[in-house]
């Protein structure tokens, strides 16, 4: 059975309606990435504590941690970004999940990728050897503008840095605004990696989002693909609604609202449950 999350930072910063909005819709966990417009590794301890007891009182749990760590240019200072990593695994335990989301480097537009490709591969190399340590699994988010923003280059990261604590968290519009054009073979390229989904629908011809089913990411088939799978993990909503421009007479509630539905739609038309 699938279990849906989502990004809740993405309904209000204020952490009571985030709670409330995907109680309404039935959604027992949150991908933590922020609240009170606050990062969750920038959050002091005592924030992070009230926000787990506002968690816990409503009976909702963290799926994952939905960290910047990766998202910065590949020649910007590493070791600084070490103890961000280091505060991302107090945060993962703190929540009790196992799962924090990371990137492959922000690239000089215009550098030749090869050009970087050792130094992403080592940076990566690090953070998993930590992981590993730590009994944490990175999730590597496919986006645009890093190393990993195309199927084989996330497959080229998966396979260098060949470890169990390093799986892929697949989203489909982020490939299509990538300039991936069939998120069926990105999905079968990845499949062995695949440990966590971020549902995101976007339409080719303007590279905009869309709720779940209406772009061009083939959601439904790819819901199939994991249903014959016997996935059971996490479906997360990263709609992006709000940021499209394409909803302007919606308030951020409702579009989330939107993007629930939509998805919890599409479950229904593959007749899969969810919890």
């Amino acid at each position: 059975m699938m279990k849906l999350t989502g990004f809740a930072d993405e309904i209000s910063p204020d952490l009571m309606q985030q709670i409330a909005v995907c109680k309404g819709e039935q959604i027992q966990h949150i991908e933590f990435r922020s609240v009170w417009n606050t990062n969750v590794l920038k959050l002091k301890d005592g924030e992070l504590l009230a926000v787990k007891a506002a968690l816990e009182s409503n009976q909702m749990l963290v799926s994952a941690i939905g960290s910047p760590i990766g998202k910065i240019g590949i020649l910007d200072d590493f070791e600084d970004h070490l103890l961000a990593l280091e505060r991302a695994f107090y945060v993962a335990k703190l929540f009790g999940t196992k799962f924090i989301r990371m990137f492959s480097f922000i690239l000089p537009p215009g550098d030749e990728l090869s050009k970087h490709r050792e130094e992403v591969m080592h940076r990566i190399k690090r953070m998993v050897k930590r992981a590993e340590e730590e009994n944490v699994i990175l999730l590597l988010e496919n986006e645009s503008g890093m190393y990993g923003d195309t199927p084989d280059r996330c497959l080229d990261v998966l396979e260098t840095c060949a470890s169990l604590n390093l799986r892929q968290a697949f989203d489909p519009g982020n490939f299509l605004q990538s300039g991936v054009n069939s998120t069926v073979e990105a999905f079968h390229t990845l499949k062995p990696y695949i440990s966590y989904i971020h549902v995101k629908d976007v339409t080719l011809n303007n590279g905009k989002e869309v709720p779940a089913g209406k772009g061009d990411g083939h959601l439904i088939e790819l819901l199939g693909q994991l249903q014959s799978l016997r996935y059971d993990g996490f479906l997360s909503l990263e709609p992006h609604l709000v940021y499209s421009g394409m909803y302007p007479d919606h308030t951020p509630v409702e579009l989330f609202e939107i993007a629930s539905q939509a998805l919890k739609g599409l479950l229904k038309t593959i007749d899969e449950d969810w919890i």
